[in-house]
């Protein structure tokens, strides 16, 4: 048998042209630019201003409207009345009527200002320093404060003025706020938490661990930053590298602002933006103002020892309660009748909080034990029961 017939298949010459007009180019899409992805989070290289220091208004801005005139006035007269019970306040302690009491002289912008910002429905989580902004809630100042005076571990019912109490440890309220914030979205309310940080709590896990949660669970909580420049006597320089605080919410997807915090209108202007957004669904936001305490950090602390005196003089001129005054006066909303009737209501507050200052109050140490969990473990059980049994034996010894 001969070898298998094999057709030969004649050579195909191609050309540049004809693999064009055989197989023609698909066209590809032009490739998509990726997004910025700070777009929308970064804060504004400078902070957010509407009002010089002498209270002069600055241009106005489309994305930040000032607020209505009678919400300044509002604020005017809590900060005033914020002022005089600050000082009542600490000459209280000085008197040994309160353990301690960590002035928030010169911070009463944001601490008025956080306060307005909020429907009476939504939730505070207050450091220490907040007792300002918890007697312009609403709070009796009385209640504010029983947890400096000691006599209890919180003076108001945190369900009833939706103010969770006074945060001593450094930024664990970050997290409490997230978790409250997205409990309340979970079950359809449009409530907002507001957690009020100082600078110094920006170095804990915590206020990281709170900010991430509220981020990837779009939790409406709004983390408010008092940069007052010192973490008791650690200098702002100590804390962080970053441009400002405000960058912090970078890392975590959330969107931030820098603000004046000794510009009331300003303060108002940007927190308001801050509560709308995360009321309309948007997640958490994330507001650094830049303030100055003008006290030291508590009665117990000596600033003199950390603090230039050029330093805090220079901050003077940046009263926040001058300047919205000032600029009330400009606009012709404020006279001298009432610049003076404010005044005598802040007095009669600070005269009120004295006299109920001076009453001694009655305490149940068993109380202590209260509000610990829901259900006492074995442990605070078993202290409870120690504490009692001390307690009458100490009454058989009067008797």
């Amino acid at each position: 048998m001969g070898p298998p017939h094999v057709q030969e298949v004649p050579a195909v010459t191609t050309t540049p042209q004809a693999v064009r007009r055989a197989s023609p180019r698909t066209r590809r899409p032009a490739t998509p630019v990726a997004p910025e992805p700070t777009a929308g989070l970064l804060p504004q290289a400078e902070p957010v201003r509407l009002l010089d220091p002498d209270g002069t208004p600055l241009p106005p801005r489309a994305d930040l409207p000032a607020p209505p005139v009678e919400t300044l006035r509002e604020m005017y007269r809590r900060m005033v009345v914020g002022r005089r019970f600050d000082a009542q306040a600490t000459a209280l302690t000085k008197q040994g009527r309160l353990a301690v009491y960590p002035s928030s002289r010169g911070q009463e912008a944001c601490q008025v200002g956080a306060v307005l910002a909020l429907r009476d429905d939504d939730w505070v989580f207050p450091t220490y320093r907040e007792s300002m902004a918890l007697t312009a809630r609403g709070i009796d100042p009385v209640e504010v404060l029983t947890l400096l005076r000691g006599d209890g571990h919180c003076g108001y019912d945190p369900t009833v003025v939706r103010t969770a109490p006074q945060c001593t440890p450094l930024a664990t309220q970050c997290v409490h706020a997230a978790g409250l914030a997205y409990g309340e979205s979970y079950q359809g309310r449009d409530t907002v938490a507001l957690a009020f940080i100082g600078d110094g709590a920006t170095s804990e896990g915590d206020f990281h661990e709170g900010l991430n949660f509220a981020a990837v669970f779009k939790a409406p909580v709004v983390y408010f930053v008092q940069n007052n420049k010192y973490a008791i006597s650690v200098p702002l320089s100590r804390q962080t590298a970053a441009p400002s605080l405000a960058y912090k919410g970078v890392g975590y997807g959330v969107p931030s602002e820098q603000v004046d915090g000794n510009d009331p209108v300003a303060v108002l202007a940007v927190l308001t933006r801050a509560v709308a957004h995360a009321r309309a669904g948007h997640g958490p936001y994330l507001v650094e103002a830049h303030t100055y305490r003008m006290e030291a950090h508590t009665n117990a602390d000596d600033a003199s020892r950390y603090r230039d005196p050029d330093e805090v003089e220079a901050w003077r001129d940046r009263d926040p309660v001058a300047r919205l005054e000032a600029y009330l006066r400009g606009r012709g909303e404020l006279d001298d009748a009432t610049v003076a009737q404010v005044a005598a209501e802040a007095e009669e507050y600070a005269a009120d909080l004295r006299t109920r200052m001076n009453a001694q109050p009655v305490v149940d140490p068993l109380s202590l034990f209260d509000h610990v969990f829901a259900e006492p473990t074995p442990q605070l059980v078993e202290q409870r029961e120690m504490v009692r049994a001390e307690l009458a034996a100490d009454a058989e010894g009067d008797a």
